[in-house]
């Protein structure tokens, strides 16, 4: 892992390269090519046949133009001496609405369709590993049957996040970084109390940046006081299911750490930067080797951040949380240390699950 301040253009070449990298076939269906050198057809569905719903959420948000992957792949070999015009339709049946496109394909050329249909509520109240069933269906322009196939595949719980080899896909945890979320709204209004005139303004560009500094201080001790007299302390409960588990894992919702005060360090990392987000402030999550921390920007345009080791919160008080932070993140080489900066994934389009 390396110490990257993200860009908007760094997040969209890691998302295209780095999935497309990272796919596998399977549940692929192949059509033999005919006797006079017709198409032929390759289904690829999810990652290694799993969807994972972050990853959908992204991909339904953009426009099929701006996609550098999809849920399900759709790949077009014409084999033939004239070009092909058809409507391609995918579905997730009973988990997705359906997804139309045109394909054009000219003679002796292959093309390649990324569809992420829309998914029902369903799919993100779901919190185990599922079966389902991915159809599709291509017909010539005036309705006729080309090619129909399915492809099982695994539908990963709305909890697991898929890192990737190497923490590639960690831009993505910005979608558990969710600021308008009634629990987060809670904890703020909780939160008002700890500070001496009952206002959590974030940053005032009235005020010059040390001022801002001290008001940042000031306000993420607020939340910290808030979250441990709440009862917020740590519970590891990270385990997760299906193929890729090795480079996944099971993120606790904000809510859900709020409403069990129960987090691990990165359920607490995504609660901290939904607080600090909520207020107008730039918020960051930092990923180590076996931890993570939350910070927040101390000041507008500033370079420095506040970081706190937040699976302290309860047990200890926020200055040995901070102190913590920065001893915990100095002793590893800057290659070794991920922050994620949620402003950027935003501007990415990366934004929070459902």
């Amino acid at each position: 892992m390396h110490r990257l301040k993200l860009c908007v253009l760094g997040i969209f070449l890691l998302i295209s390269s780095a999935f497309a990298n990272d796919s596998a076939d399977r549940g692929d269906v192949r059509a033999r090519p005919t006797a006079n050198r017709g198409p032929v057809y390759t289904v690829q569905a999810g990652e290694n046949g799993e969807i994972y719903p972050v990853f959908a959420n992204y991909a339904s948000l953009l426009r099929q133009s701006e996609r550098g992957f999809g849920v399900i792949t759709v790949t077009i070999s014409n084999h033939g001496d004239t070009s092909l015009r058809q409507r391609l339709a995918v579905q997730v049946v009973g988990w997705s609405d359906q997804e139309l496109q045109i394909a054009d394909v000219p003679a002796g050329a292959e093309r390649m369709y990324m569809f992420a249909p829309t998914f029902l509520p369903r799919f993100y109240n779901n919190h185990e590993i599922a079966a389902a069933t991915a159809s599709i269906s291509i017909t010539d322009m005036v309705g006729h049957p080309v090619y129909e196939t399915t492809a099982p595949v695994h539908l990963r719980s709305a909890d697991d996040m898929y890192w990737g080899s190497d923490f590639k896909y960690a831009p993505f945890i910005a979608s558990w970084v969710t600021p308008h979320d009634p629990r987060v709204e809670a904890v703020l209004a909780q939160a008002k109390n700890y500070v001496a005139d009952h206002r959590l303004p974030g940053y005032e560009n009235w005020k010059n940046q040390s001022q801002q500094e001290q008001e940042t201080v000031r306000e993420a001790q607020a939340i910290f006081a808030a979250l441990k007299r709440m009862g917020l302390s740590y519970v590891k409960s990270s385990l997760t299911f299906g193929d890729n588990k090795k480079v996944s894992e099971r993120i606790r919702m904000p809510r859900e750490s709020l409403n069990l005060s129960s987090a691990n360090c990165i359920d607490a990392a995504v609660t901290y930067a939904s607080l600090f987000e909520n207020l107008g402030m730039d918020a960051t999550v930092v990923i180590v080797p076996g931890h993570a921390y939350a910070g927040v920007r101390v000041a507008q345009g500033s370079a420095k951040f506040l970081f706190i080791d937040v699976a302290l919160t309860g047990r200890a008080t926020f200055e040995t949380a901070v102190a913590s932070a920065e001893k915990g993140m100095a002793k590893y080489d800057s290659s070794f240390v991920k922050q994620i900066l949620i402003q950027d994934a935003r501007e990415a389009g990366i934004y929070p699950l459902p």
